[in-house]
């Protein structure tokens, strides 16, 4: 078996694991399992956005991907050999949502590199226990596999993610290597008045998972003129409970504030805050919107904004549109960005 396949296999073998955890429902009483529970209650107490439930939810997306079956069919677009000579790929991992860089990992592993990543201090337990554990199921790794606190060093490319002002900073240290950059993005969604109500609450998990912090989640939806919102709110009513959060309920009283000291038009349910702006980032606890006269003018449009959208959630009106309800379910070949992070590394 070649070094590729190993690797691969040592991610099936991952994926079966956390497959495992997340359909055992006694997972916390399975000795297999007390480690992985361990730094899951490590990883919300190092970070308050990452309750047990996000977390659980990011593993089980990742069970979901990580099989023989969707990484081989991923990994068949590509011509993968073994290489006599591995790239040190310097990663530079966001911690917004957790295993954000789990995607940029798992890449340069399966390109054949290898990867140096320096993780967020918002995020720094999850990816190394992981990672610990692909060791054990393939020990060649070890070799291949490095966590830094410091500056870069001995790295021949770099991905790295971060905001818009943070991008600045990487363009300058690392501009004269290959890289991949990436700056802040959001998606947004099309409504057109005729969604049914489980379109619009399926929208709602495209809103508030993860509290809203992700790249993909939507902070902005584009309504018609005449746009009844209370069929939106109705049917956002079964996310109420995210008020009950401390942190997001902070930021829903700091921004209603906001908006009401600075006699903007607001409207309310009480977990969440409709602002029309023209912005597509909102922060936590809003969520903006626009109207539009035209579809075709609306696409015009956000073509001309198409290097700050990661996806648009609509109904039969866009190429590569993203369903209700599944942003934050990505495949293996949605890149972030756009940009095929695989082709950058196998091109190195």
């Amino acid at each position: 078996m070649t070094a590729d396949n190993r690797r691969l296999k040592a991610f099936v073998k991952l994926g079966n694991y956390l497959r495992e955890f997340c359909e055992n429902d006694n997972s916390n009483s399975q000795i297999e399992f007390s480690s992985l529970n361990d730094v899951l209650i490590s990883a919300e107490q190092q970070n308050s956005w990452f309750t047990q439930e996000n977390l659980f939810h990011a593993l089980e997306q990742w069970s979901a991907l990580l099989t023989d079956e969707n990484l081989v069919q991923w990994l068949s677009d590509y011509n993968i050999a073994d290489k006599s000579s591995p790239k040190t790929i310097g990663v530079v991992m966001a911690g917004n949502i957790p295993l954000v860089g789990f995607h940029d990992f798992l890449c340069i592993l399966l390109s054949g590199n290898k990867v140096l990543a320096k993780t967020s201090s918002h995020d720094k337990v999850l990816l190394p226990y992981i990672a610990n554990y692909l060791i054990q199921q393939e020990p060649e790794l070890k070799d291949v596999i490095e966590f830094t606190d410091g500056k870069f060093e001995h790295f021949d490319a770099v991905i790295a993610t971060g905001s818009n002002n943070t991008s600045r900073y990487f363009e300058y240290y690392f501009g004269k290597k290959p890289n991949i950059i990436r700056k802040n993005r959001n998606a947004i969604a099309v409504l057109t008045g005729n969604e049914s109500e489980a379109q619009l609450r399926n929208l709602g998990e495209d809103i508030f998972r993860y509290w809203g912090l992700g790249c993909r989640n939507v902070a902005k939806i584009y309504v018609p003129k005449d746009y009844n919102f209370d069929q939106l709110f109705k049917a956002l009513f079964a996310y109420k409970d995210i008020i009950n959060q401390t942190k997001y309920a902070n930021n829903y009283d700091y921004n209603k504030a906001v908006y009401l000291m600075s006699e903007f038009k607001i409207l309310d349910n009480g977990f969440l805050i409709l602002k029309e702006d023209e912005s597509l980032s909102s922060p936590i606890a809003s969520l903006f919107y626009s109207f539009y006269n035209s579809k075709t003018e609306l696409k015009d449009f956000l073509e001309s904004r198409k290097e700050d959208i990661q996806c648009i959630v609509s109904k039969d009106m866009f190429e590569n549109e993203i369903a209700f309800g599944e942003t934050q379910k990505p495949k293996l070949d949605d890149y972030a960005d756009g940009v095929d992070t695989m082709k950058f590394l196998l091109e190195l």
